[in-house]
């Protein structure tokens, strides 16, 4: 709709890149201020969140290049424009999981308590990227004729210009909004540490999961082409969320 925020002279912000940085602020404050009513010092969620969102970063990119990689082999200098937009998910997870676990057991922490601090905050700060890809573009959805339909006419923008689309980014959005909601309300009334964290990546999953149908940008090739390269990394990963789930209610008792 609008990948540039704003422009003068030699500055310019994008709309994408700007989202995600206020995602980041917003969900690195509602961190910080969780931890410290758990007693956890909130400066260690700085460190943490600094290492982690580098190893996010790095993998998200590299995933959409590699998904996209006709696109860039031409342009290479044009991989690190992330403000533009282009970064997926899943290909953050695994670094930034990684990354994650090193730093928490380094600083002497509970895992899977931080993790669970962290759980809302990773929601409420996708929501905002979301919201991001909408504005640049990217993820964009299949056509359709439907009222909330959107069309993209900035020649800017990653999307196909002058097609009504599926808003994929806003549906995306509006359900991280809602899953935030929901770790939120359950925070209280969790019976174990790091039921917050599998039970977000697992509604997450599966919220990717049937998202992928809608989706209509490059989406890879899996088994031929019956699922998407986002769907079959949501299958194993909200297998996984469910045992782990189950093994610590049960280490719990």
């Amino acid at each position: 709709m609008h990948p540039v925020l704003f422009h003068s002279g030699w500055l310019t912000i994008y709309s994408y890149g700007f989202m995600i940085a206020l995602g980041i602020m917003v969900g690195l404050f509602l961190a910080r201020r969780q931890a410290a009513r758990e007693g956890i010092d909130p400066n260690q969620i700085v460190d943490i969140t600094f290492y982690v969102l580098v190893a996010a970063l790095i993998g998200a990119r590299i995933l959409f290049v590699l998904m996209n990689f006709k696109e860039y082999a031409d342009n290479p200098i044009n991989i690190l424009k992330i403000w533009e937009g282009g970064l997926v998910f899943y290909g953050g997870l695994v670094p930034a999981a990684a990354i994650g676990i090193w730093y928490i057991k380094r600083l002497g922490l509970p895992l899977w308590q931080v993790a669970d601090i962290f759980a809302p905050s990773v929601a409420i700060s996708h929501a905002f990227g979301r919201i991001g890809c909408f504005f640049a573009g990217c993820c964009y959805g299949e056509a359709c004729a439907l009222p909330w339909a959107v069309t993209f006419t900035d020649p800017r923008s990653l999307a196909p210009q002058g097609i009504p689309l599926h808003p994929t980014q806003l549906y995306s959005s509006l359900s991280l909004f809602a899953l935030f909601a929901f770790l939120v309300l359950l925070r209280k009334r969790k019976t174990f540490h790091g039921e917050l964290l599998w039970l977000y990546i697992l509604c997450y999953s599966i919220g990717r999961f049937f998202l992928e149908f809608l989706r209509g940008d490059p989406r890879g090739n899996v088994l031929g082409g019956l699922l998407s390269t986002a769907q079959a990394i949501s299958i194993p990963l909200a297998g996984i969320s469910v045992v782990m789930l189950l093994y610590l209610r049960i280490k719990r008792q």
